[in-house]
């Protein structure tokens, strides 16, 4: 299954990035901490390039520590980049995004005939519309834990000379990357009608089966051993959370698609524990495949084109 959802306010969001790009000094791109390299627009990459960027881990308490410290290391090393964590339990949020964003962009926001500009942006459901009512003390953004919420463009000041823009939650045009777009939809970032949920939540069992295996035996009351959580597939886990939490039909069948709700709500708000989807090198080996594919993918679409265009070749409304 592929996942593709770009509703059509995005394109006008894309659109708005990038005239207002040219009036800004900092960009933040918030991003999920559970899945940072998915998370990561990569069409802001060609809309905000020459610009600082600050890279905010946001959710970093749903996420696991050590692929947090990862990705922080991976960030921090890019040139004009810095990179911060932050979750809904900070205290002084405003501080840390103020501070970092003045380490990026010293020569702004020292008067106010200069101030700094700052654009922050991030895929939809990525917690930036609750860190902005953190931010400004108010309820200034709508914040909703639903994918696509925010629609137009907000300015809001933090401080004298300090400007932050909000944009809508955007994602991008064609997810090339296949895990990308499943862990996309496990973190909520993707439209409800734009994929199965039983499907995903498979995907999701499967890496969590591998990684975090006693994380789901002790969210749902399995005990087994190494042998047998070896031999069991990721259908398998999802009957037994099933039957466990009760989502049965007649006949004692299970309901998969209220067991892959169950399983996605407890993934969400962090029921699992503290679960990260991806580190630095998985991403990047992920990224050269989906590249790979796209590029032999647009090869072969060229080559038919081109052959439907070869001389000799007759219409199909041509005359027999």
């Amino acid at each position: 299954m592929a996942i593709q959802w770009f509703p059509g306010h995005m394109h006008l969001t894309r659109k708005a990035i990038g005239e207002r790009i040219k009036e800004i000094d900092v960009v933040i791109e918030m991003l999920d901490a559970r899945l940072p390299g998915s998370s990561a627009n990569p069409m802001l990459v060609g809309l905000t390039a020459q610009k600082p960027a600050l890279k905010v881990l946001n959710k970093q308490d749903l996420a696991d520590p050590v692929q947090t410290a990862a990705w922080l290391a991976h960030y921090n090393a890019q040139p004009g980049t810095r990179a911060i964590a932050l979750d809904n339990h900070e205290k002084a949020p405003a501080r840390a995004l103020v501070e970092a964003c003045r380490q990026l962009a010293p020569t702004r926001g020292v008067s106010l005939a200069k101030p700094m500009r700052v654009l922050i942006c991030g895929i939809p459901n990525v917690g930036k519309s609750t860190l902005i009512n953190t931010l400004v003390g108010k309820r200034a953004a709508k914040a909703a834990d639903e994918a696509g919420v925010t629609k137009t463009e907000q300015r809001h000041v933090l401080e004298d000379g300090f400007y932050l823009y909000d944009t809508p939650g955007v994602l991008w045009p064609r997810i090339i990357v296949a895990q990308s777009g499943y862990n996309l939809a496990a973190s909520g970032a993707v439209g409800r009608n734009a994929f199965d949920e039983a499907e995903v939540v498979l995907e999701l069992l499967a890496y969590l089966k591998q990684h975090y295996a006693s994380a789901l035996e002790s969210r749902y009351g399995l005990s087994l051993d190494d042998t047998a959580r070896e031999g069991w597939t990721e259908e398998a886990w999802l009957e037994a959370i099933g039957r466990k939490r009760g989502a049965l039909l007649p006949g004692n069948r299970v309901n998969l698609q209220k067991a892959a709700e169950i399983v996605l709500t407890d993934f969400r708000t962090g029921a699992l524990g503290r679960v990260s989807l991806e580190s630095p090198e998985a991403y990047a080996r992920w990224l050269a495949e989906g590249r790979q594919l796209d590029a032999e993918r647009t090869a072969r679409k060229e080559a038919h084109a081109q052959a439907r265009q070869a001389p000799g070749r007759k219409s199909r409304n041509a005359r027999w």
